[in-house]
């Protein structure tokens, strides 16, 4: 298993940073396209629709959706972020109650249609920071890298209160308090390297901390979406490292989220 995710990043992280990094306008969102649409891909089968002729209509409803918003301009606009920022309120109430509210999502139709919240504003937040400016970008994903990362340190060192036990038992608090220190300190960062002024760098930090929280229901919607189901991953995609959506999960979240906070503040 070790051997499997170590070959897996080695031939992905490069190609990874390569298609975000070097890309931009028309084979940016090409590429970043492709990665939601694997998305989708596992996202049906979550939903509970498992065969190959569900899975490939939905892949081929999203990529419409996607070439409308495109074409029509609206991969630029606010509206889907807005879109993706309720639609996480509702996740953000579904996982804190579940599964007593489970009758509300657990349709196997209701579950496909939330990931039309999920991933395409995802998406949209992806272009929306490029095109923005490479250094927002690279700031979100450092974000999450960092959450993940100072949530699993403070988690094993001082975890006490668990977060949310019946979605995922493993998270705590305290993890979740180690994250934002992390990201905070990361905001500053920023803050210093592109020298923003006082209000600005305030207002990265208090992003970078809602985002932060936003990362982690990212991580505990998956979770709580495949335990439904029953499984462990989303898909077998990436060897050694599970589904894609296993991968992006907290991305999902924070992307589309910072964007509307930071970009169109």
């Amino acid at each position: 298993m070790l051997r499997q995710r170590v070959l897996t990043a080695l031939f992905l992280a490069p190609l990874a940073l390569a298609g975000l990094f070097g890309l931009r306008g028309a084979p940016f969102a090409l590429f970043t396209g492709a990665i939601l649409l694997a998305g989708v891909w596992e996202w049906v089968n979550l939903a509970g629709f498992e065969s190959r002729k569900a899975r490939w209509s939905g892949v081929a409803g999203a990529a419409l959706i996607m070439l409308l918003l495109w074409v029509s301009g609206a991969v630029q606009d606010a509206w889907p972020l807005w879109l993706g920022a309720l639609g996480w309120l509702a996740n953000l109430y579904w996982v804190v109650h579940y599964p007593e509210r489970q009758e509300q999502w657990g349709a196997p139709s209701r579950r496909l249609l939330m990931g039309l919240w999920v991933l395409l504003p995802c998406w949209v937040g992806f272009v929306t920071l490029r095109e923005s400016g490479v250094e927002w970008l690279l700031f979100v994903l450092l974000l999450v890298w960092l959450a993940d990362t100072g949530a699993y340190f403070a988690g094993r060192a001082y975890g006490r209160h668990k977060l949310a036990p019946r979605v995922s038992p493993g998270k705590s608090w305290e993890g979740v308090l180690g994250g934002m220190a992390a990201t905070a300190l990361l905001a500053v960062v920023f803050a210093v390297w592109l020298s923003l002024g006082l209000g600005q760098a305030l207002l990265l930090v208090a992003s970078a901390l809602v985002v932060t929280l936003v990362s982690v229901l990212g991580d505990l919607l998956e979770s709580m979406l495949k335990r439904t189901r029953g499984i462990k991953d989303s898909s077998a995609l990436l060897p050694g490292h599970g589904g894609v959506l296993d991968r992006i999960d907290s991305l999902t979240a924070a992307v589309p989220v910072f964007a509307l906070l930071w970009l169109w503040k």
